[in-house]
């Protein structure tokens, strides 16, 4: 499928390993100009260079933590500087902190910074540069709705469920669509780090329905397809992509 979105210009976040590293390569194949945002610089430097080496324009690299206070302030205009504009923002940084009853103010405080403060933002300092153009994707990378206890990301996560639903139907005259894809067990640098392979071969056979995680870039064909003009009718959604594990039926 031609896609349409070569020319465009995106801010994938969390770009470096993983599913936001799967993301930015994708969307560089597809002829997009990008703007890689992560903490870690040499990274962000590695998947540049592999996006240059497959054909790919050199990326805008924006090394930052998102728990600095002006982070959407400096990624905005980072990406504005070095791009001039963003059609597409896929919010993908986060981070995910067990927690327990006991958990402090501060504790919840750093996960809703991480996981809704700083993706709501980076996009109201984004979108009214898509307005004025009359286009735009705003594509956020969330986490599944069954917290197996108490985990500041999870809330957060449905924080932004609710808050892009309502942003979706305010923006969506101007050309802009807003969608949301939780991730089911896509294999990652936290995913190997937290979860033995036998715990991965067991939830495999038992849990999911595919029989396999998944990989990256079966995140990133969906959001280079909601990136696209061929996308334009979906929006206000939640699209998750886990191989079936997720047991709601809507």
């Amino acid at each position: 499928m031609e896609l349409g979105i070569s020319g465009k210009t995106a801010l994938v976040t969390g770009a470096s390993i993983g599913i936001g590293r799967g993301i930015a390569i994708k969307l560089a194949s597809e002829g997009v100009r990008l703007a890689m945002m992560a903490r870690r610089r040499a990274l962000l430097d590695e998947v540049a260079k592999e996006i240059v080496a497959k054909g790919g324009v050199q990326p805008v690299i924006i090394e930052c933590d998102f728990l600095r206070e002006d982070a959407a302030d400096f990624i905005a205009k980072s990406v504005l500087d070095g791009l001039g504009s963003v059609d597409i923002l896929v919010n993908n940084a986060g981070g995910s902190r067990k927690f327990d009853i006991h958990s402090t103010d501060e504790q919840w405080m750093e996960a809703l910074t991480l996981n809704f403060i700083r993706q709501r933002q980076l996009t109201h300092r984004l979108f009214p540069q898509m307005i004025e153009r009359k286009w735009g994707r705003i594509i956020n990378i969330t986490g599944k709705s069954e917290p197996e206890g108490m985990n500041g990301a999870f809330a957060a996560k449905a924080g932004i469920h609710s808050w892009a639903k309502g942003l979706s139907r305010d923006i969506g005259k101007h050309g802009i669509t807003v969608n949301c894809i939780p991730p089911g067990r896509i294999i990652s640098e936290q995913i190997l780090r937290n979860y033995t392979p036998e715990y991965r071969a067991w939830q495999s056979e038992h849990e999911i329905p595919v029989g396999e995680y998944g990989q990256p870039e079966d995140i990133a064909n969906l959001v280079a397809f909601l990136a696209s003009p061929v996308a334009r009718y979906i929006t206000g959604t939640v699209i998750p992509v886990d191989g079936g594990l997720r047991r709601y039926s809507f």
